[in-house]
């Protein structure tokens, strides 16, 4: 039998969280798959806690539990989870992900086929309050939508909407110890906490694997698709990509520095020449603010990082490089 706890971290949302844990209630049962599910509470002010109460009442899902974690962000409320739990592995819901009700089946068969993997993640799929502008068509990724094809695979990260880990895996990777870097606290839009810790799995020497069928719903609400938003979540995704490019790069000080100032100048050159088309043409200008914003919020993650002090720099450089480990990523190369 394998054993997977459920752990929804959540903060502030507790309709959407009712329709989460309802949602949970309707997992086909799998025959060889067990699941518990633990609720997150990070310092919530309204009825989260009445939510979770009305659904241990109801009874559906057996093994429902909510512990209260007073430090505030997305990496606190995780580590919490995977130390409350005991599972071999566990899966990180987020408030606002709709498991499709196959989810559960197709996990379960990930973890029985990939015997390698440390971390399994599935299709993520954007489900939108309203219709969205044109101008997010290409920034799917800035709300987690994962899709690498019809087929099993390895691949070399995986988004935290739904994702997977081997418990063991988060274990040696040193994680469950020292936790790098904060994700999502309160209403900031700091990001980079699940990358962190697929990529500390991957370079502990564990593949990750993306399953088509275990499938998500992200749902996304309108305020989250203005301008404002998609500049804001731009420039903290920048910010977050240098410092997680510290935390995998396997040279050393010196050299990240040069190489980082390189990559700063490819991403400014390539928002200028989108600039410059947008004005030419008279179209795509939201697009080419939106790069304009990662590549200032790069600049500004390197600037970040090279104000560390001598200590924590070192404890950063590396820590999920993958040194003798390679992880071969080919989808479509690979299937169950």
């Amino acid at each position: 039998m394998i054993m997977l706890d459920i752990v929804v971290c959540t903060y502030n949302r507790a309709h959407s969280l009712d329709a989460v844990l309802t949602k949970l209630g309707q997992l086909t049962p799998c025959e060889g798959i067990g699941c518990r599910v633990l609720v997150v509470d990070n310092a919530s002010t309204d009825t989260t806690a009445s939510v979770v109460d009305a659904h241990q009442r109801r009874g559906v899902l057996t093994h429902l539990r909510r512990v209260f974690a007073a430090e505030r962000g997305l990496t606190a409320a995780r580590l919490r989870g995977v130390r409350e739990t005991a599972a071999p592995w566990i899966a990180f819901v987020d408030d606002d992900n709709f498991l499709a009700t196959t989810w559960l089946h197709a996990v379960g068969e990930a973890i029985a086929s990939h015997a390698g993997a440390g971390g399994i993640g599935g299709k993520v799929v954007l489900e939108w309050e309203i219709p969205p502008p044109r101008y997010l068509e290409e920034f799917g990724f800035c709300f987690a939508a994962q899709d690498h094809g019809d087929a099993d695979c390895v691949v070399d990260s995986l988004a935290g909407a739904g994702m997977v880990l081997r418990r063991s895996a988060l274990d040696e990777s040193g994680w469950i110890n020292r936790p790098l870097i904060a994700d999502r606290i309160g209403r900031k839009l700091t990001s980079g906490g699940d990358v962190e810790m697929a990529q500390r799995v991957r370079a502990a020497g564990y593949e990750l694997w993306f399953t088509p069928s275990a499938v998500l719903h992200h749902r996304i609400p309108a305020n989250r698709m203005s301008r404002q938003y998609l500049f804001r979540i731009n420039r903290e995704l920048g910010a977050s990509s240098a410092l997680l490019g510290l935390l995998t790069y396997e040279g050393d000080w010196a050299t990240w520095q040069h190489d980082s100032r390189a990559q700063k100048r490819h991403w400014y050159a390539l928002a200028a020449r989108g600039l410059r088309y947008a004005l030419i043409r008279r179209k795509g200008l939201t697009s080419a603010l939106a790069w304009s914003c990662f590549a200032s919020g790069f600049a500004r993650g390197i600037r970040q990082c090279e104000t560390l002090d001598g200590a924590r720099r070192a404890e950063l450089l590396g820590a999920a490089a993958l040194s003798q480990h390679q992880t071969i990523s080919r989808c479509g190369s690979v299937g169950r």
